[in-house]
């Protein structure tokens, strides 16, 4: 067997799947989705196959010639990352290049969440969301879960009729069900006669563009809309205030997506909608095609929110028209989408703004450096991830020293010859899936010389930062650091100094402070400017990290509430790490397991994973 990648079961030799056609039956009471996979490879195949399957119930396996069963098996005990193998023999008298799969998730699925009503905006339905990212679609269907296998994908999804669906894919219809549409009669346990009752309602989805595995995703609840372009609705549940609340902050969205086009080419996906998922999304935004997920955290009621957008936006060339070929590369996909964001930021939102976005990266990169002085692989950004879970080593460096390798390289040839490079790289490699070897190979053809100025060996496979990086600069972002250091010798910032500044500023500013600061001046802080009481949770986040570190347990109430009502893990790893790391601190560790204990149903399955690996090291 030759593996294609580190975090999957299938064999390099064997055919990669090209079209999928699922029929889903969501089953809220269970958290359950019984469901049938049709499955075409690009080329036919005889004997083993191998697909991943993380928590399913795998009931048949079919040939689509006659509906007879063909063999599989299960591996026996579930590998602790990839999940379980699931390997079909396809038979040699009858070559397939096709199949169906009957099977069932389990309400342990790692992709899935099921909301109760009291966990919901409204209150009065259930909901569902999926995150499939890195490698979570496995638990949803079987597949071949890696970036390196690019789908096309056809769904009926049958619902509750009270509730709706979206997903990244064009809609076709919503509809009563009919007996036998898709593969509905081959469902399990008696799933096929309840599929036409008058309680349910099938929607209909087509993605006709290949796309990978992690990129798959639905939700499903009592949804609202409010139209905000041309190419762009916001859907949320439907309550007024977040609907609301989310068209205004993202009323520039087709501005940047014209930007985007002027500087990456044509966008290729047709639709760009936003859903506001409930506050347990995992992450900031997701940048699933036609259907972007983000967190409510991101409506600050400035329109700063918006730069998360810009970001899952870029994504629609980088990431998801040229994607890394696994997770090993995964700097391939956020670098160059953080570049192509603060360009987008610069073009819409002024260069100060993309600055200061540039500053917040690279102090977070430096603290990144830190986190792994001990496992200095992850500060590559080519990296070998064989039996390392991707969730337990997400971080920065993919997202901020890609952006900075890419930054150099702009610098060394010029803005001009740069944007031309990129247009020529996204137009070369659409709908594909690369790594970086076939990047840099591309850059030297195109950029004759480049490996005589830079050192591109030392920036994809050396550790740490380079000495060539490049901390930005401009007037405002001088001034914020200046203000920082003067805290230092025990100075605050006076209220002119800071009358201009929203979150971004005040982000900045709290991250250049003093890791430990005495518990009197983050007291005298807040007391001047409410930070802990900040509707922006970049901020918020980052004060009450600093009265952690500094033991200000006046704020340990703020931190518990904080922790209850977001499942963002870029909120919940810092704080939950600041109780827990260190010597003592004994408080704060009892607070830390009692909050999880009693908040850990609220927060995604990914985001618990996370929380629990946190205590597994420092507890």
């Amino acid at each position: 067997m030759a593996p294609l990648d580190p975090h999957s079961f299938i064999d390099s030799h064997h055919p990669l799947t090209t079209d999928i056609s699922l029929s889903l039956y969501l089953d809220f009471p269970s958290a359950t989705i019984h469901g049938v996979a049709f499955f075409i490879l690009k080329s036919p195949h005889v004997g083993q196959l191998s697909f991943d399957t993380r928590s399913l119930s795998i009931h048949q396996v079919l040939s689509p010639i006659t509906l007879s069963p063909l063999p599989f098996s299960l591996s026996s005990s579930p590998d602790p990352i990839k999940g379980t193998q699931l390997s079909i023999s396809l038979p040699d008298d009858d070559v397939l290049n096709s199949f169906f799969i009957v099977f069932s998730t389990s309400p342990s699925s790692s992709a899935l969440q099921w909301l109760s009503p009291p966990q919901t905006f409204n209150k009065k339905h259930p909901f569902v969301y999926t995150q499939c990212q890195c490698i979570h679609a496995r638990s949803i269907f079987p597949c071949q879960d890696t970036p390196a296998a690019r789908i096309r994908y056809s769904a009926l999804l049958n619902v509750p009729r009270e509730l709706s669906a979206v997903m990244s894919a064009r809609h076709v219809d919503r509809r009563s069900p009919v007996s036998g549409e898709g593969h509905s009669h081959l469902l399990p346990g008696g799933f096929n006669s309840l599929w036409c009752s008058e309680t349910r309602v099938v929607e209909e989805f087509q993605m006709n563009q290949p796309i990978p595995p992690y990129l798959f995703a639905f939700a499903v609840g009592e949804l609202g809309f409010r139209e905000v372009g041309p190419r762009t609705r916001v859907y949320s549940e439907a309550v007024n205030s977040v609907l609301d609340a989310a068209a205004k902050e993202f009323a520039g969205t087709e501005e940047m997506i014209r930007q985007g086009e002027k500087l990456f080419g044509d966008y290729d996906w047709e639709r760009f909608d936003l859903l506001v998922l409930p506050p347990s999304f995992p992450y900031g935004g997701m940048e699933n095609p036609r259907m972007v997920f983000l967190t409510p955290t991101v409506i600050k009621g400035d329109a700063s929110g918006a730069q998360v957008v810009a970001h899952e936006l870029a994504h629609s060339w980088t990431g998801n028209l040229i994607t890394n070929m696994n997770n090993e590369h995964f700097w391939l996909n956020e670098g160059f989408t953080t570049y192509a964001e603060r360009r987008i930021v610069e073009a819409v939102q002024g260069e100060d703004r993309a600055i200061l976005n540039t500053g917040i990266g690279w102090k977070g990169l430096n603290e990144e450096m830190e986190r792994f002085k001990d496992n200095l692989e992850f500060t590559k950004l080519k990296n070998n991830q064989e039996g390392v879970d991707p969730d337990d080593v997400y971080s920065e460096v993919p997202y901020e020293k890609g952006f900075q390798f890419l930054w150099r390289i702009e610098r060394q040839i010029g803005r001009p010859a740069f944007d031309e490079f990129i247009k020529k790289y996204i137009a070369t490699f659409k709908f594909k899936s690369i790594d970086t070897h076939t990047f840099l190979k591309f850059l030297k053809a195109n950029v004759p010389g480049i490996e005589k100025e830079i050192d591109l060996v030392l920036w994809t496979e050396g550790t740490g930062i380079p000495p060539d990086a490049y901390e930005p600069v401009s007037n405002l972002y001088t001034k914020i650091v200046s203000l920082a250091n003067e805290f230092k010798l025990g100075r605050m910032p006076r209220e002119d100094e800071v009358a201009d500044w929203r979150g971004q500023e005040w982000e900045l500013y709290l991250e250049n402070l003093p890791k430990v600061i005495e518990a009197s001046q983050v007291l005298a802080l807040d007391e001047r400017y409410r930070l802990s009481e900040s509707k922006d949770y970049e901020v918020k986040v980052a004060f009450l990290q600093l009265a952690i570190i500094s033991q200000c347990r006046n704020f340990y109430g703020e931190v518990e509430k904080t922790l209850r009502e977001v499942g963002r893990m870029k909120y919940l790893r810092p704080l939950y790490r600041a109780l827990v790391q260190g010597k003592g601190k004994e408080e704060e560790k009892i607070l830390a397991k009692r909050v999880f204990s009693e908040a850990r149903e609220c927060y995604h399955p990914i985001a618990r994973g996370v929380v629990e690996s946190i205590f597994a090291k420092h507890l």
